[in-house]
């Protein structure tokens, strides 16, 4: 079974600059609820459908199943989502062995910047750049499967 493994942070400070790619994320979910989160995606020009479990205890491991599939596949899927898309960009910002992955968020979540990184375990330790702020691992509200039923502009 594939298990992803993630800290989350809200960014509070410049991260634009140490950014070797970034990505335009559009997304939906056919289904949001905590058991069991069924997306569909379309990052840069490739779609992708996964599947994701609850989460652990902590918030910071939970399973992931990831396939690619048609950026058309992806269009008709999109028509039977949930209501709300996810609209982000996403920034690679490398630090050390691990790379955190920064998510500005645009639409109903503008002004929401939230960093990940992934982990081989969840007590690894890794470097907090500067521009990490609070910790919200397993803070369902950050969820973007949350965030599209509960958007920021409404907190």
């Amino acid at each position: 079974m594939a298990q992803e493994i993630e800290k989350k942070f809200l960014v509070t400070g410049e991260f634009k600059n140490l950014a070797t790619k970034a990505t335009r994320i559009t997304q939906g979910y056919l289904c949001s609820i905590p058991e069991r989160t069924v997306r569909v995606r379309i990052k840069g020009d490739k779609g992708f459908i996964t599947i994701k479990g609850i989460g652990s205890d902590s918030g910071a491991s939970r399973f992931e199943w990831e396939k690619e599939i048609s950026v058309a596949e992806v269009d008709d899927l999109l028509k039977i989502c949930e209501p709300g898309v996810i609209d982000k960009t996403r920034y690679l910002v490398p630090a050390g062995p691990h790379t955190f992955e920064v998510d500005e968020f645009y639409g109903d979540n503008e002004g929401l910047i939230v960093a990940e990184v992934e982990l081989g375990a969840e007590n690894e330790a890794f470097e907090k750049l500067a521009f990490l702020g609070q910790e919200v691992t397993g803070d369902v509200k950050y969820y973007n499967s949350m965030l599209m039923k509960n958007p920021y502009k409404n907190w």
